[in-house]
């Protein structure tokens, strides 16, 4: 029969590589919030389920690790993929970034920020892999052009940093005011 679609076709999808790997943690993350939710909501005594404080987290947690679940189900029963380890890496190697910010989110407060927005700008431009010059110019009047738009037009406060207390009285509070 031309027209009939069988239940596998009907809810075949794209996969990943890592599916599984996801799949796994996303059913861990969700069990383990689960299990925390006694401890961080509470439940009052005499009053209604859906204004329980516990009752709305409890329905999505709940859904998380149903729904988690049948991913699980749904990669386990599938082919296996080429790829998870490269697939996996790459999350991993991605997390370098994050560590990037973190490390940018600690030096602000020392070196002031604009010359940490510009050296973190230059660093991950380089970081990438360009070289030449003219890149490096444009990520740091790039991360100039920022700075003033933030904490200069939009008149964001950020932390000065410790650095622009060793600068003459004049020129420290036009650092620590506008850049």
């Amino acid at each position: 029969m031309l027209g009939v679609k069988t239940l596998q076709s009907l809810f075949k999808r794209y996969r990943r590589p890592g599916d599984i790997v996801f799949a796994w943690f996303m059913l861990i993350a969700s069990l383990f919030l689960l299990l925390q939710l006694t401890k961080q909501t509470t439940w009052r005594d005499g009053g209604a389920l859906l204004t329980q404080p516990r009752f709305w987290p409890s329905v999505a947690l709940g859904g998380m690790v149903i729904f988690a679940a049948f991913h699980l189900l749904g990669s386990a029963c599938s082919d296996r993929i080429r790829g998870r380890r490269e697939e996996v890496w790459l999350w991993i190697r991605s997390l370098e970034y994050a560590g990037w910010f973190v490390v940018y989110a600690l030096v602000v407060p020392y070196l002031g920020y604009l010359p940490t927005t510009v050296i973190f700008a230059v660093a991950l431009t380089l970081r990438l892999g360009y070289r030449a010059p003219k890149m490096l110019i444009a990520a740091a009047l790039s991360a100039l052009v920022i700075v003033v738009l933030f904490k200069t037009l939009m008149k964001v406060n950020l932390p000065s940093g410790m650095a622009y207390e060793a600068l003459p009285d004049g020129l420290r509070q036009i650092m620590m005011t506008y850049f």
